[in-house]
């Protein structure tokens, strides 16, 4: 029997990264990784779907969820670094990636290093380099407005810093169904005051926008390059209308990949998890499933 999932801690680089944890320990390992301004609660729902099939860690970012809060830049670097440390950690030398927002660069990213490492890739709503804001907001809207100003130096500090605003709009505009007091407030609770919001700050900074920041824009091209030539199963989310990623660029972008499904969530934004937790939860449990059942198979024939 699958227990509930539970919050463990480890060190990792002087300080620590909080991470839950459901399945057998001997089972293939599906490593859940969140984005902005979220944390391993965004999880909370899917875990114990895809338990019975994998031995889950989804770990808080460094500086989100209950993980340290170090003297940091918290660029996509530094998350990288903390991610792998982790990793090395754990002793985790194979997993299944199921990525959303931050966590598909960081995916992305470890995937283009470490190829070996991927059983798979589970994603949505994913970060790519984008070459002008078009990319990043088709409509030239709300969300366009609002990540200039989170890029401005003074702007940004005042609306994410001071107000909070990646938790209070940003969070519960990303998805059609409203959140409970409960959880909202254990999305508030990593960042209750100016100074612990500085990771929520740093990361509309570093998304590849026209090139910027050039060190972020390059690693990601190279990842997703490396995610284009890749071989590996591919399990890609799309919800209606979406956020960063409509149905009409997913249909597409996973017809450009090996080996990739797509399924169609329905109505949805950014933030999926919340709005369908049991649909992502039970096809990411039937996905790595079939592809586990495969592998034996090819074996027992060689």
């Amino acid at each position: 029997m699958t227990e509930a999932a539970t919050v463990q801690h480890c060190d990792v680089l002087s300080t620590t990264m909080a991470f839950r944890e459901a399945g057998e320990s001997g089972a293939p390992v599906a490593l859940l990784l969140h984005g902005n301004p979220t944390s391993s609660y965004i999880w909370r729902n899917i875990l114990p779907l895809v338990a019975p099939v994998a031995h889950c860690i989804a770990p808080d970012l460094i500086g989100f969820g209950q993980s340290g809060k170090p003297d940091i830049a918290y660029r996509f670097e530094d998350h990288a670094r903390h991610l792998d440390t982790l990793i090395e950690a754990l002793g985790i030398s194979t997993a299944y990636l199921v990525a959303q927002d931050w966590g598909t660069a960081l995916a992305f990213h470890l995937a283009a290093r470490r190829p070996e490492f991927v059983r798979g890739l589970a994603f949505m709503e994913f970060i790519r380099p984008m070459p002008t804001w078009s990319d990043f907001d088709p409509d030239h809207g709300v969300r366009e407005q609002s990540f200039r100003k989170f890029r401005t130096t003074g702007e940004g500090e005042a609306l994410i810093l001071q107000g909070n605003a990646f938790i209070e709009r940003l969070l519960p505009n990303g998805m059609l169904r409203e959140l409970s007091d409960e959880e909202m407030a254990a999305y508030r609770a990593p960042f209750l005051d100016p100074d612990s919001r500085r990771p929520m700050l740093v990361l509309p900074r570093e998304l590849p926008i026209e090139g910027q920041p050039g060190d972020v824009n390059a690693a990601l091209a190279e990842a997703h390059a490396a995610l284009a030539a890749s071989s590996y199963p591919k399990l890609l989310f799309a919800g209606e209308p979406g956020a960063l990623v409509s149905p009409d660029f997913a249909a597409k972008f996973a017809r450009s990949l090996k080996h990739c499904a797509l399924v169609p969530l329905g109505p949805g934004r950014h933030f999926l998890q919340e709005d369908h937790p049991e649909a992502i939860g039970r096809s990411v449990a039937g996905w790595i499933a079939g592809i586990e059942a495969a592998s034996q198979r090819a074996r027992r024939a060689a």
